[in-house]
């Protein structure tokens, strides 16, 4: 039917390989085509089409195809406006050549679209993804001209989108949602293009759909191309701005996009979605509470970025996200901001370690009861902490725990967690033991804090670290300026009732150190017990870390925390016993060692003084209270006459330093006994080891005596 209806020639023409044959082939087809059309002969153009389709488009012959193409762009030329019924048979085939092998058919093919699309505009709406799909496949073409061409074709259909009231951008958006993730720079323009003129448009809300493509948008910022980043930077500007300015935002899912793009490896990136991530705090209201953990988590690491303009802008939006008061009916998972919070506390930045710390004081503070519950999954990372190489770090986590423990339970815990860190890792008592204590001396009240440990430390199993944590102590009290209370109070042991009872709580543990008992008798002025303590060491008592100690406390007499003690040498007559406690701790020490000369000076500048029978006697009734300065004679007369129901019990104390240092002593025994097991079965190895290589000629007649045998007399003559 069609052959009759088109001349032979015009089909001959229409596949010769001369463009300007296939040309005019195409125009005779045009006038036949709208002739018919004016005649109202659909049948006729139907058939037409479906010869040009079938016989030439889809052809195995080039040339064939691209009449084919040129003559269904005819047709719709002549078609006019009749064409829309039509395009069902015309379009497919044209959209079928977009993956011609030969570029030539896919150059005609943009031009064939091309001319329908002028004539049939807004019903060519329908088609549009799969023209979509087809232009962005063309843009990325290998061949220059097939770009070019299908430029052109972009163009037009944008105009036609624009205009056009039948477009639907809710069946456009999973098509736009799978293409946003192809790496082709040439396609990334198209795409990029197309978002921008979308969103141009009054009557289409791209920025509802926002979500969709918006991860697409952060990938090409780090692109290669710097056209490409700056298109999808410009995009994204505009996208921020509608934001401010529209009331009605799904904040929430965007929100999850930009938190996995805060920690992309591309500094651009970084710091454009920490810049949207600000915007969002400031306007996301109540949205963002279910979020605030991811917020958090993307904003802490971005505190220590290298780059100044993302650090200025995550420090700015943690601010602002910590003002804002939430609670747990909200949907503020407290939980999960603790456990952001806690993982980064191990972060290797300062700087985020101690945000970190300030999110979980933060909540604290606000939330106690819920942060309390977690309790458990936080400890044990904020005692970690303490480790810190940053002052800082450990002081902020300082005033954590001491906020925790303001409930007595919880204060307890800490000092017997804080005891078990010590033990297990000496090198933090070493090296942040002094700032620990000392700093929670003044969270906590030091007299509390004391006590504590020293009840916790009285019943210690590990002798050694009992002895060592003691000294540590010791040399706290002995020299901080935050325990001077505390010193105050321990002065007034032997007059006031809380000083006394302050002495014989630390006494306790003190025991299991020699030298902070003698101290801290001196700290109290019990000079006789000292004296008595003094006299109480035996030979095993004074070894190396003995006198090593020693020597730190004759030192320590030369600061001005023992003033007092050095003021009281001017009245020798009425300190005997302070006078007899230093020359037991003179007699202890080497003569050649620096702090035996220290000592020795100090007591040769003591005045020498003529005792009458009366202080002599006085200076030797073994009653500890005279000693003191501010003692009056009614307080001496109550003691002496054992009125005094608040006095120290020294008898019953050097029982229990005694006690404690056998205990020490016997432990010393026994790991002595453990080394020198350990090293006679080490010898033996080692000498069994020698006889199994000695040759075995050698009799037994002429081996020499063993050492068990010289020992029994067996070889005595």
């Amino acid at each position: 039917m069609a052959d009759a209806i088109v001349p032979a020639f015009v089909l001959r023409n229409l596949a010769d390989k001369l463009y300007e044959k296939r040309k005019n082939a195409a125009l005779e087809i045009e006038g036949i085509v709208k002739q018919l059309t004016i005649a109202g002969e659909h049948d006729k153009i139907t058939a037409i089409i479906n010869l040009l389709t079938t016989e030439f488009t889809y052809s195995q012959q080039a040339n064939h195809r691209k009449g084919g193409l040129i003559g269904l762009a005819a047709a719709t030329v002549g078609l006019t406006s009749e064409a829309a019924q039509h395009l069902e048979q015309i379009v497919p085939p044209v959209l079928n050549s977009f993956l011609d092998q030969d570029s030539r058919v896919r150059y005609y093919a943009c031009e064939a679209l091309y001319n329908i699309a002028k004539v049939v505009r807004g019903e060519f709406i329908v088609y549009f993804n799969q023209i979509f799909d087809a232009l962005c496949k063309l843009s990325a073409d290998c061949d220059v001209n097939v770009q070019s061409a299908a430029h052109l074709l972009d163009r037009l259909v944008k105009d036609i989108v624009t205009e056009s009231d039948q477009f639907s951008i809710e069946e456009f958006i999973p098509l736009l949602r799978e293409r946003m993730n192809v790496l082709n720079p040439y396609v990334r323009q198209f795409l990029v293009g197309w978002i921008t003129v979308l969103d141009s448009v009054p009557d289409i809300d791209m920025l509802g759909f926002l979500p969709d493509f918006l991860d697409g948008l952060f990938n090409m910022l780090s692109d290669s191309s710097h056209e490409i980043r700056q298109q999808a930077d410009s995009a994204l500007s505009e996208f921020l701005q509608e934001i401010k300015n529209s009331p009605n935002v799904d904040y929430g899912r965007m929100a999850e996009i930009l938190v996995q793009r805060a920690g992309s490896p591309d500094e651009f990136t970084r710091l454009t979605a920490i810049t949207w991530i600000n915007e969002f705090v400031k306007l996301g209201g109540d949205q963002l509470v279910p979020y605030y953990a991811d917020i958090l988590g993307a904003i802490l690491p971005c505190i220590s970025d290298k780059e100044e303009k993302i650090r200025v802008v995550a420090r700015e939006t943690n601010e602002e996200l910590r003002s804002i008061r939430a609670d747990p009916g909200e949907g503020f998972d407290i939980g999960a901001i603790l456990s952001i919070a806690r993982r980064e506390l191990t972060s290797e930045w300062e700087a985020t370690r101690i945000e970190a710390l300030h999110w979980i004081a933060t909540l604290l503070a606000r939330h106690r009861a819920e942060v309390i519950s977690y309790l458990n999954d936080i400890f044990g990372s904020l005692l970690s902490a303490l480790s810190d190489p940053s002052d800082e770090v450990v002081l902020l986590v300082l005033e954590v725990l001491a906020c925790i423990a303001k409930d007595a339970p919880h204060f307890r815990h800490l000092v017997v967690f804080l005891i078990h860190n010590f033990r297990s890792d000496h090198s933090l008592l070493e090296k942040r033991g002094a700032l620990i204590v000392r700093r929670l001396c003044v969270l906590l009240d030091a007299e509390r804090v004391y006590r504590e440990f020293s009840t916790i430390l009285e019943g210690e199993d590990d002798l050694d670290f009992a002895s060592i944590m003691v000294q540590a102590l010791n040399l706290i009290l002995l020299t901080s300026s935050e325990l001077a209370d505390l010193r105050a109070l321990l002065k007034q042991s032997l007059v006031n009732v809380a000083g006394k009872d302050l002495f014989i709580s630390l006494y306790a543990s003190w025991c299991h150190s020699a030298m902070a008992t003698i101290s801290l008798c001196l700290l109290a002025q019990a000079y006789q017990h000292a004296s008595s303590v003094i006299q109480s060491l035996g030979e095993e008592d004074i070894n190396v870390k003995f006198l090593v100690q020693l020597d730190k406390l004759i030192r320590l007499m030369e600061t001005p925390i023992f003033a007092y003690l050095r003021l009281q040498l001017l009245e020798p007559g009425k300190y005997t016993w302070l006078l007899k406690a230093l020359y037991g701790l003179l007699m202890l020490l080497p003569q050649q060692s620096a702090a035996f000369q220290i000592l020795r000076n100090r007591l040769k500048t003591v005045p020498s003084i003529a005792f009458n029978t009366d202080q002599l006697k006085r200076a030797s009734s073994g009653n500890p209270y005279s000693q003191i300065l501010p003692v009056s004679e009614d307080i001496i007369r109550n003691q002496d006459s054992g009125n005094m129901h608040n006095a120290i019990n020294f008898a019953s104390r050097l029982q229990q330093f005694e006690h404690m240092q056998n205990r020490h002593r016997m432990h010393a025994k026994l790991q002595q006994q453990s080394r020198k097991a350990t090293s006679s079965t080490l010898s033996q190895e080692m000498q069994q080891s020698d006889e199994s290589r000695r040759p075995s000629l050698i009799s037994d007649i002429t081996r020499p005596p063993s050492r068990s045998s010289w020992n029994s007399g067996q070889f005595q003559h």
